[in-house]
């Protein structure tokens, strides 16, 4: 062992005591102060007994002169009581006054460092969480105030909800933005900290053993390279891994993903049970074709997926319904408020839109749209009774169509796919783009191959240029689909902007051309959901929120892992989905006056359950709903006309 020095060693001792933080400091300057008072007081009671006869003319005793050297250090103002006291007193009271003034210096600079480490600390957000039965959101992104909205509203009836927020992202500045764009979180307490979101350490801080879901937000955007939404799936399923370890075996929880990647979903999916995953670009690129079937169908999918209006539930086993082999068709008039969409039988098989004449057994669930749970009642008796009208008959006529694709995203090779399901053998898909890279052209190339069907052909041409889309002639297309143009690094305020302005210029265009624009119908997607109103108004037909609509499904899965089920089925092209059909192939004589409960019965003869109605009158009234009214008390009366239409759950859009 090398030798050192005493000097070296009460360093090296001092060194490692101070650099224990605080506590050492507090410690280090009541020492200091007990010393000094110590020597202080030493010297004023010296003086004490050296002057016999002199020894305080007021009559002071021995612990009388430790008491003002006291006072003296712990405010210098109380030297004044030894201006009349022998000169040599003056001495240790002037010492006292010094000691105190630097004493009290030190300790309010230790205060105010101390408050400040402390301070500093607790806008890190590394405190532990206590709640319970929280919502966890592990990650940050452009669906953050969109999940905390829905959840927000699904938690108005809740006492002392709670949501729970890890990101990496500085606690600061996710307090500051969601400060700004969720200013109002009614009766829901959020909850911010930062850290590494798998970290078996940061997890037992948000208290997962205590939470009731988690949400797992991807680490980049869908406009991201395929190496980079790679790389998020992995460090998404390493997060749910984390949460999975976390938790207790007993613990019941619903921890939803998104996932970018197929393989990495069925990875996810195997972990366990309580892992839910979604495919955003999946569903998007899905919700924009069936939105070009059935104008106002985004309308529909807002306020289904939504916390705010009507819902699907499931209702029955639970509540120990006895159904006694209802049929599903009977049981369509029991319910005061709710459509019956279909049924789960107690082993878990769904059922959506099943025959009228399928029986409902004790332990089956309905599957029902309703404004909320608490007024699903299963009545004995009908609620309603529908009048008897015969069937218009016929169907909707399928031809050979033309669509054009404005903008390349993510979701556009997956919504040529789509459209391959769904149009005749013949179509033709013309996609606009400026400067397509190889990398497109070799994705369009392949896709030629794949769906034969199709006539696929790129145009290179600048949407934004007025002249570019006067060129292409977008009035002679059946459906225009506008993607979002921005790329990797375009912020949705930016994308939404283009998308703005691509609407105003192709309104313009119909508007010279209003005969020949008759029968195209305009589709466009937004990012941000606060710019609605303005592509409301630039002339679309019908656009769909993309982070909105995201958001919502996440959200909605976190309260209820079933109900993903649902949209599995309701957004794929085979089984039943949600069409909007005129009212002319239902009803013979019209205009006429129909309730919501002739409208469901009628529906049943083409083997379909309507759900709502949208009157073509109000389809550009933004207050009214874009004339849409979803699960209407069952004898309200409406006065239906040719171009109106039924909301309805069918196998198919004829």
């Amino acid at each position: 062992m090398a030798d050192h020095t005493f000097k070296q060693l009460v360093r090296y001792r001092f060194d490692s005591f101070m650099a224990r933080g605080g506590s050492s400091i507090f410690i280090s300057l009541v020492v200091v102060f007990a010393v000094l008072l110590t020597t202080i007081a030493a010297v004023r009671l010296g003086i004490y007994f050296l002057l016999p006869g002199h020894q305080d003319e007021r009559g002071v005793d021995m612990f009388g002169q430790i008491y003002i050297i006291w006072l003296a250090m712990t405010d210098p103002g109380n030297m004044n009581q030894d201006v009349k006291s022998h000169s040599l007193y003056k001495i240790p009271a002037i010492m006292a006054g010094l000691a105190g003034i630097v004493i009290l210096s030190m300790l309010i600079a230790f205060i105010t460092t101390a408050l400040d480490q402390k301070i500093g600390q607790l806008k890190k957000g590394h405190s532990k969480v206590i709640e319970q039965d929280h919502t966890l959101i592990l990650g940050w992104g452009e669906r953050v105030t969109e999940i905390l909205r829905e959840l927000v509203i699904a938690n108005e009836s809740e006492d002392n909800p709670c949501v729970v927020i890890l990101s990496e992202k500085d606690k600061e500045e996710m307090d500051d933005y969601l400060s700004v764009h969720m200013p109002d979180t009614q009766n829901t307490k959020v909850v911010t900290r930062s850290g590494k979101i798998s970290s078996l350490v940061n997890l037992d801080i948000v208290s997962v053993k205590t939470c009731k879901s988690v949400i797992v937000l991807p680490y980049c955007s869908d406009a991201e390279s395929h190496d980079e939404k790679g790389a998020s799936d992995t460090r998404v399923i390493k997060t749910v891994l984390g949460v999975l370890a976390s938790k207790d075996e007993d613990q019941e929880m619903n921890i939803v993903a998104e996932l970018f990647n197929e393989r990495s979903r069925i990875v996810a999916d195997d972990i366990s049970d309580e892992v839910t995953t979604v495919d955003g670009l999946d569903v998007l690129a899905k919700i924009l074709v069936q939105t070009s079937r059935s104008i106002g169908l985004s309308v529909v999918y807002n306020e289904i997926m939504s916390f705010d209006g009507c819902e699907m539930y499931f209702h029955g086993a639970e509540e120990q319904i006895q159904w006694n082999d209802i049929t599903f068709g009977e049981a369509l008039y029991r319910f005061p408020d709710g459509v019956l969409m279909g049924i789960r039988r107690a082993d878990g098989t769904l059922m959506v839109n099943p025959p009228a004449d399928t029986p409902i057994h004790n332990g089956d669930d309905v599957l029902i749209v309703a404004d909320d749970d608490s007024t699903i009642e299963f009545q004995a008796k009908p609620v309603a009774t529908p009048n008897e009208f015969e069937l218009a008959g016929g169907q909707s006529e399928q031809r050979v169509e033309h669509e054009l694709l404005i903008g390349w995203n993510a979701k556009t090779p997956i919504v040529i796919h789509e459209y391959a399901d769904y149009v005749l053998d013949g179509s033709r898909i013309d996609i606009m783009m400026p400067n397509p890279s190889p990398a497109i052209i070799d994705e369009v190339e392949k896709l030629k191959r794949e769906l034969t069907t199709l006539e696929l052909t790129i145009i290179d041409a600048d949407p934004l240029r007025p002249e570019s889309l006067i060129e292409v002639r977008p009035f002679k297309y059946d459906n225009i689909i506008i993607f979002s143009q921005g790329g990797s690094s375009a912020d949705p305020e930016t994308t939404d902007s283009e998308t703005i302005i691509i609407l105003l210029q192709l309104r313009r265009i119909f508007e010279t051309f209003p005969d020949e624009a008759a029968n195209t119908k305009l589709i466009s997607e937004v990012m941000d959901s606060d710019n609605m109103e303005l592509v409301a108004r630039a002339g679309v037909n019908d656009f769909i929120v993309s982070n909105r609509l995201i958001s919502m499904l996440l959200s909605q899965i976190s309260e209820e892992q079933s109900i993903k089920d649902v949209y599995d089925d309701i957004f794929e092209e085979d089984g039943s989905e949600i069409y909007l059909k005129p009212v002319s192939l239902y009803f013979k004589e019209l205009p006429g006056e129909f309730s919501f409960a002739d409208m469901m019965a009628i529906a049943q003869k083409r083997g379909e359950v309507c759900i709502g109605v949208k009157i073509a009158a109000l389809e550009n009234a933004i207050d009214q709903n874009f004339g849409v009214t979803l699960i209407p008390e069952k004898n309200t009366a409406y006065k239906l006309k040719p171009e109106d239409r039924l909301i309805v759950v069918a196998e198919d859009e004829t």
